[in-house]
């Protein structure tokens, strides 16, 4: 039994995750679960959000989580055990319109951890994901009379309440005590979405595209 220890490291910043990962496992000797849950998220069009700020969400979701794995890596690797969770998004799996960092930066992390699944096979190490919808503590209302009732908005209005903390630290642990690979924590209507944007990309496209111009003619009126 340890003693728990509390570190705080800015995970936008590689040589403070870095440095913390080896007072870690100088405390400790070892990290038998390692858990990425940290990101920054903004929102916005394409044009209006500046490089800077782009690269800013990469380095919190995307080298963040990385360099921290690649750090404990090592440690697991040797003693040929150990469990990495990656609490990432379902915008990892499809791009919605107005968060276009935000997503990359999940498009990309969930590519690295695919690769680093089918790497750790043979060292017996478990590589998980989780993707939920938008996590919130409350359910939030939409607004009546807007576009909330276009074509786009009904496959993503369930997106836009969330889940519960709660229910994604419980699928955390049901992850990690499973060894499950990939969980999707989404309602019907993103979930058949996910698969619409997989086997039928044009209509999912369009969907999308329907859902922009409902909101520009709104904005107009």
């Amino acid at each position: 039994t340890y003693a728990p220890k509390l570190v705080l490291l800015d995970i936008s910043d590689i040589n403070c995750i870095q440095d913390v990962a080896k007072e870690i496992l100088n405390c400790y000797g070892c990290v038998d679960i390692l858990i990425n849950n940290a990101s920054m998220k903004v929102k916005g069009a394409v044009q209006s959000i500046s490089l800077e700020l782009d690269k800013k969400i990469m380095d919190a979701n995307y080298f963040g989580p990385i360099t921290l794995t690649k750090a404990i890596l090592p440690n697991m690797i040797s003693r040929r055990t150990g469990q990495i969770v990656l609490i990432n998004s379902i915008q990892g799996k499809i791009g919605i319109p107005f968060r276009a960092a935000y997503a990359a930066s999940k498009h990309a992390a969930v590519g690295f951890f695919d690769c680093l699944r089918a790497e750790m096979e043979e060292f017996d190490i478990s590589v998980g994901t989780v993707n939920p919808t938008f996590i919130c503590s409350y359910h939030r209302q939409p607004a009546p009379g807007n576009w909330e009732a276009s074509i786009w908005k009904f496959f993503f209005r369930k997106v836009a309440y969330g889940v519960h903390p709660v229910e994604v630290a419980e699928e955390v642990l049901r992850t990690v005590s499973s060894k499950k690979q990939e969980v999707l924590m989404a309602n019907p209507i993103p979930r058949v979405a996910v698969y619409i944007r997989t086997f039928f990309p044009e209509l999912f496209f369009a969907i999308v595209a329907s859902g922009i111009r409902e909101k520009m003619k709104t904005e107009e009126e």
